[in-house]
């Protein structure tokens, strides 16, 4: 019956993704213009790509218009570079980025406390010529135990995302499997056990991955979804993926956290790109 997987949408909690939609307007205007859409929980990429670091009045600005708007950030990235943009995350980058990574630690973790949020998405980084894969993994490790020490101390989650190999060739996680491994390479390492897979099934879909098949496999290990269609990375209902199906596998399977949308809203405002949800 068609529309019977969004008509549980009570059971379905979605959240928007603010970095890639609402973008038409300034960062500060995009909580309230996401609840005045209906949404009650958002996410964010990090939201300064020039600075890891930036001003207090600049978090206490994002903070007070978060709360203004009486939303939840369920999600931040940590500093990851360029997002939109060349770079996939900082923090198997030797030199100057993995140092901009760790200086972005504890100010991520603090924001996110201050705002309640309980997940932080750390992105794994590109490969970069002249360094061998093996040491960047190393580096890798040691700032993803940072990240969920931090993370820890917040009572939050570390997400580590797949990506797609045809939009980003040079990052290494571009598997399910490669995600989830170094997952449990984190946990095995903290002893935490609070690092978590992010399951993207735009990313995955791209990837030409089986996506039932990963959604039996690793539903447990995850700790976020995030849905776009494909092709395009539209809203669900302009490309070809079984998108409501795939989300009642994965509440069948036990996943009760959020679904972000991380979509393109397309040649249309951002507010109406949200007609395939129920009422």
């Amino acid at each position: 019956m068609p529309g019977s997987e969004w008509g549980t949408a009570t059971e379905q909690r979605f959240n928007v993704n603010l970095s890639i939609l609402f973008t038409e307007l300034p960062l500060l205007e995009r909580p309230a213009a996401a609840a005045a859409a209906g949404f009650t929980a958002v996410e964010l990429w990090w939201p300064w790509v020039d600075s890891p670091t930036p001003e207090r009045s600049e978090l206490d600005a994002l903070r007070k218009a978060i709360e203004d708007a009486g939303v939840q950030l369920t999600g931040l990235n940590f500093y990851a570079g360029q997002l939109p943009g060349p770079d996939r995350g900082a923090l198997s980058i030797p030199g100057v980025e993995s140092e901009r990574f760790r200086a972005n630690i504890d100010v991520a973790a603090d924001f996110a406390r201050s705002v309640g949020c309980k997940a932080l998405n750390a992105l794994y980084g590109n490969r970069v010529e002249g360094v061998e894969a093996a040491e960047q993994d190393a580096l890798a490790l040691e700032n993803l135990v940072l990240a969920a020490r931090a993370a820890d101390r917040i009572g939050a989650i570390l997400l580590i995302e797949t990506l797609n190999q045809p939009e980003s060739p040079l990052y290494p996680l571009v598997s399910a499997p490669a995600g989830v491994a170094v997952v449990d390479r984190v946990n095995e390492a903290t002893g935490l056990g609070n690092a978590r897979f992010l399951m993207d099934l735009y990313h995955l879909s791209m990837n030409g991955e089986d996506l039932p098949s990963v959604i039996e496999r690793y539903a447990a290990k995850t700790g976020h979804v995030q849905i776009a269609d494909n092709p395009g990375r539209g809203a669900p209902g302009t490309g070809t993926l079984p998108l409501e199906d795939l989300l009642g596998q994965l509440r069948k399977a036990g996943y009760e956290g959020w679904v972000g949308l991380e979509y393109k809203p397309g040649d249309r405002p951002s507010a109406a790109a949200f007609d395939w949800l129920p009422a």
